[in-house]
């Protein structure tokens, strides 16, 4: 073997060894930062907008793979920790569900009922009225006889609604005195007495309207303040 065999076998030894450390190295990092991550864990991420108040499902999440390291505790890791459950805030595509973001639906007490009727979209929605809410239910009847004035009436204060649902185009033929195109279906619970004023009025007001009353707020209108007359109001000199 001469001089320059002898260098070729060198260099392809030494080539072998760098390789070999080079190949070492990257095993090393590899399974350092396996040891850093560590293993990983079911969570769910969002994988559209979801309102607040509105029922999460599953066709509105999606299961990732993340490092349990990196998981904050609060992240939901089982699909039974949001069904049947509602957004408690507004929540954005691709955020990591957390179970400070969910809240149970509102449930019905001992002796209520649940009643749902269509509310125009536009004047008594608004885009403002959640589950959970608590409205006051007004209702406008004409009067009985020509001569008679129309009367706005609280038909039911402080009422909880419990559902909110999708947004539908009304039947003019079935609803022409709607004043919108479109209608709301809005679960409330009530007891019995009340459920009955709700089921009268959709039938028999022309209008019914939702006023949304503010949080913490248990008063009761006053009893001068439920029933409204035009000519009432004009007779008591504050018509404007």
């Amino acid at each position: 073997m001469n001089s320059r065999q002898r260098r070729g076998v060198v260099l392809l030894v030494v080539s072998v060894l760098c390789a070999a450390a080079a190949l070492a190295g990257v095993i090393a990092v590899v399974s350092d930062a396996r040891s850093q991550v560590g293993p990983k864990v079911t969570a769910y991420e969002l994988s559209a907008d979801v309102p607040a108040y509105t029922a999460l499902t599953a066709g509105k999440v999606h299961r990732i793979s993340v490092p349990e390291r990196w998981l904050p505790d609060t992240a939901i890791r089982d699909t039974g920790q949001f069904q049947g459950k509602i957004a408690a805030v507004p929540l954005k595509k691709g955020s990591l569900l957390q179970s400070d973001m969910v809240a149970a639906r509102p449930e019905l007490k001992p002796g209520q009922m649940e009643i749902a009727i269509m509310i125009d979209a536009e004047t008594g929605v608004a885009g403002k009225i959640t589950p959970g809410a608590r409205v006051n239910i007004f209702a406008t009847f004409a009067g009985k006889r020509d001569s008679d004035p129309d009367v706005s009436k609280i038909i039911v204060s402080g009422a909880q609604v419990i559902d909110v649902g999708e947004i539908k185009a009304f039947d003019k033929n079935q609803d022409a005195q709607r004043l919108s195109d479109q209608g709301v279906p809005i679960t409330f619970a009530l007891d019995a007495a009340d459920a009955q004023r709700v089921a009268y009025a959709e039938s028999f007001a022309r209008h019914v309207r939702l006023a949304l009353v503010a949080p913490g707020d248990t008063a009761p209108p006053p009893s001068g303040d439920r029933t409204y007359t035009l000519a009432g109001d004009t007779a008591s000199g504050s018509a404007r």
